[in-house]
């Protein structure tokens, strides 16, 4: 696998105001003790006792959490968690608030995306000493475990990876059958059966855009990967590839599918939105990841349908950015880090990281847990394992150690994203503005990281 991991105009008011808040937070959290917010370092406590943990996505995982939790506190009576659901899209913020105001949990699901916003604000425990005296130590993806760290912004390692996910390409092999279509193997196959498998006046529609919350990862996915630009980055580290002139043709080929061949409802559809509106048996094609799998087994049964990964450029080479790592950090002001420590563990091991990733339809970051029946059985999941090991795959690297990305890659742009839909904004235009906020973030973040 090809991989590049490169650390880190005009910059918008709101993300300039998120930058700055996280640098006073900093500043004023983080003592010159490194005590950790508000000076609060927390405590081990004594192993026992309750825990509060906080999912970073409730709305698909709850169950499966309290499957595991439920084990956990068979295995260990003493100590008790105490389960808060939180849904995706809302995660961040309220890490953010309750560092700012209080009550964050002893232990907590933190995607990578977010990792280091919240570390930049000193509210986690550093977790490599725990993991190299663990029995964890060298029985986790040692890829993911330096994704991880990268994704922190420093030399410490604040989360423990669970589970990679992957882009997927779904498609009804039922309605490509009957159109006597390919499989969409390369971006020419996957436009071609877009157009094919859309009539309008039957309510029938060849994809599925996401144009809601989330809508910038998916983008970013099919502009890499139509473009074959293989760095966000250039060479010396300064400047973004996003408003490539490759880029922004890719974007405006995309964009252009937009009630072309898709439903006028994408304009506003989140992830859930948009898999149900997929699994209601009407649409040909659907972006999205590892995780809805189980979503349309259930909807649609196993034979209606494929997961394939990222479309192939017409030279066999497949392009796709990195998708987020996720996992569990434990909160410095925590007083039972002992308790929450045997919490991540048990989460990781082979047994639970096997049954929650499965549940989840993700990579497992357990080694052993990979190697499971159930992720050869799973076509979506062990075809993205082997695109992300195959010498023909280059993964563009995302900046998620920047604390702006969040920020930069959701609520900042989302809005610009619809125009863009709409035709109210050029993908030029936009992709320019997105370039001039990434550049302003990158800057900031090597003058704090000589």
């Amino acid at each position: 696998m090809s991989s590049r991991i490169r650390p880190g105009t005009r910059r918008s008011a709101p993300a300039a105001i998120a930058l700055t808040v996280v640098l006073g937070l900093t500043a004023s959290a983080c003592g010159d003790d490194g005590s950790g917010i508000a000076g609060e370092k927390g405590g081990e406590g004594s192993g026992k006792g309750t825990i509060t943990f906080w999912d970073n996505n409730t709305a698909v995982r709850r169950d499966i959490w309290m499957e595991i939790i439920k084990d956990f506190e068979k295995k260990y009576p003493d100590i008790k968690v105490d389960y808060v659901g939180v849904p995706a899209e809302n995660a961040q913020s309220k890490y953010d608030n309750s560092i700012q105001g209080g009550g964050l949990p002893d232990v907590g699901g933190v995607g990578a995306a977010m990792l280091a916003a919240i570390a930049a604000q000193g509210a986690l425990e550093p977790l490599q000493d725990r993991l190299a005296e663990s029995p964890l130590e060298g029985r986790l993806s040692k890829s993911m475990l330096t994704s991880t760290a990268s994704a922190g912004g420093s030399s410490e390692l604040f989360m423990i990876p669970t589970s990679a996910n992957n882009g997927v390409l779904y498609y009804r092999t039922d309605l490509f059958k009957a159109a006597g279509l390919a499989a969409p193997t390369t971006w020419d196959k996957f436009y071609e059966a877009a157009d094919r498998l859309t009539d309008k006046d039957k309510n029938q529609f060849g994809y599925t855009i996401r144009g809601g919350v989330g809508s910038i990862a998916q983008a970013l996915d099919a502009m890499y990967g139509q473009s074959g630009i293989e760095s966000f980055w250039n060479a010396d580290g300064t400047k973004t590839t996003v408003n490539d002139p490759k880029n922004v043709a890719a974007l405006k080929k995309y964009v252009a599918l937009y009630k072309k061949t898709t439903p006028s409802a994408d304009l506003n559809n989140n992830f859930t939105q948009m898999v149900a509106q997929w699994d209601g048996g009407r649409i040909g094609l659907l972006s999205h990841n590892l995780g809805s799998y189980q979503d349309h087994v259930k909807a649609l049964g196993a034979k209606k349908f494929r997961g394939l990964p990222a479309p192939k450029q017409a030279d066999g080479k497949r392009v796709q950015v990195s998708n987020p790592i996720d996992g569990l950090s434990i909160f410095r002001t925590s007083t039972k880090k002992k308790a929450a420590w045997k919490f991540i563990e048990y989460a990781s091991s082979h047994e639970a990281s096997s049954k929650f990733n499965e549940s989840a339809g993700l990579i497992p970051a357990n080694n052993a847990a990979v190697k499971d029946a159930w992720v050869k059985k799973s076509e979506p999941t062990r075809l993205a394992a082997d695109a992300l090991s195959s010498p023909a795959t280059t993964i563009v690297q995302l900046p998620y150690y920047l604390p702006d990305w969040n920020t930069i890659s959701k609520a900042e742009n989302e809005p610009g994203f619809q125009k863009v839909m709409l035709g109210k904004t050029s993908a030029k235009d936009f992709l320019d503005d997105l370039a001039d906020q990434l550049n302003q973030a990158q800057a900031d973040w090597k003058q704090r990281n000589p």
